[in-house]
């Protein structure tokens, strides 16, 4: 089987624009797909969630206010019952104090530990009103929050439902936005996930770097312009030298859109960027690419673009356009021209180049 490095670049994208917004609720690409498809009847349950939340509030609240007085009555006959309890306690280590024949220090601890019992049995006696006070001043401030709040519901029922709900609401949206914002990378991974899976099929002498990224510190000239970085989404390293696989899920709308990036014109100019990248590397690294006497041999770059649904009918210049189930025949028809070795030696100098950056999320295809 192919070996594969890295994350496929789509859902890479994805998982690094969740993982920034701190939504960590979705485990699978179709997952998302069927967050798209229900957006109607998830905002119609949050909002029924907390209509439900409200009702038992409601109902909750008209308890609590008719068994507030019971509730008092049983907290302060708690609170006489305890006082009771320890009253006799107190009398009983009255009457448990020992006996003395003696005139001096035995009776002067006997005062003291009947006084400290004495003061004891003041000062519950006392702090029980307090109690009572306090317990009947709270359950007064309770009892009015609670018939505010009834109040308030019963007159103002949606109102209380739709300030309940505004929090999740305003989450939702939010996901939403930002869920929608990634449509087509999300249907991109799609994609791209297909490609991986077909290419996985050949054997172990390919090598795929998916979402391939490099950052040049000097820009490359190219057609008046400057190419400051590359992204490639699956390059293919095998003897018979590197494909730049480029794969585009597009509808029929998407050909027409003018806004949309020429596939064509992108993989021609990376494979140029690709190309001075490996030429410099290939002096720099004075890797031994001869062949008898004829000189130094190049790495074939060979473009392809696959579409996964819809394909142009036009082929161009330079590209290969293929469907997806044709991928795999193209690649074999090339003959080798490096060894194992070599093309060893050309994977682990792109891969150690790549600036794929990996994100941890639970989130797959």
């Amino acid at each position: 089987m192919c070996r594969v490095y890295n994350t496929i670049g789509c859902l890479n994208t994805i998982q690094l624009e969740l993982v920034r917004n701190n939504i960590d609720d979705f485990s699978s690409i179709h997952e998302l797909i069927d967050f798209q498809k229900d957006l109607h009847v998830t905002e119609q349950k949050i909002i029924t969630n907390h209509n439900k939340r409200i009702q038992d509030e409601k109902i909750f609240l008209e308890d609590e206010i008719s068994e507030s007085n019971t509730y008092l009555n049983q907290k302060i006959n708690d609170l006489k019952n305890r006082l009771r309890e320890k009253l006799n306690d107190l009398n009983q280590e009255i009457e448990d104090l020992p006996e003395t024949n003696s005139k001096i220090i035995p009776t002067i601890k006997d005062y003291w530990m009947n006084l400290k019992i004495q003061i004891e049995f003041w000062y519950i006696q006392f702090k029980f009103p307090v109690n009572v006070f306090y317990l009947k001043h709270s359950n007064k401030k309770l009892i009015s929050k609670n018939n505010k709040r009834f109040n308030y519901i019963s007159a103002n029922f949606q109102d209380a439902v739709n300030s309940s709900s505004f929090m999740d609401l305003q989450k939702f949206e939010s996901k939403k936005k930002i869920i929608t914002a990634l449509n087509n990378t999300i249907y991109g991974a799609i994609g791209e996930q297909k490609v991986e899976t077909v290419l996985k099929k050949l054997s172990d002498d390919y090598i795929l770097i998916n979402d391939f990224c490099y950052s040049f510190a000097t820009p490359i000239k190219y057609n008046g312009d400057f190419i400051k970085s590359i992204q490639i989404d699956h390059l293919l390293i095998s003897q018979a030298g590197i494909f730049i696989i480029e794969t585009k899920n597009w509808s029929n709308r998407s050909f027409d859109n003018l806004e949309l990036r020429s596939p064509v014109q992108q993989i021609l100019r990376t494979n140029y960027a690709l190309f001075k990248l490996l030429d410099d590397s290939v002096q720099k690294h004075n890797w031994n690419f001869s062949r008898q006497h004829w000189g130094n041999r190049k790495i074939p770059i060979k473009n392809i673009i696959v579409f996964i649904n819809n394909a142009p009918k036009e082929q161009y210049q330079f590209i290969k356009i293929l469907r997806l189930g044709e991928l795999i025949s193209y690649i074999q028809y090339f003959n080798s021209n490096f060894t194992i070795n070599e093309t060893e030696s050309i994977a682990n100098y792109l891969l150690n180049l790549s600036q794929h950056n990996e994100v941890i999320s639970k989130l797959s295809m």
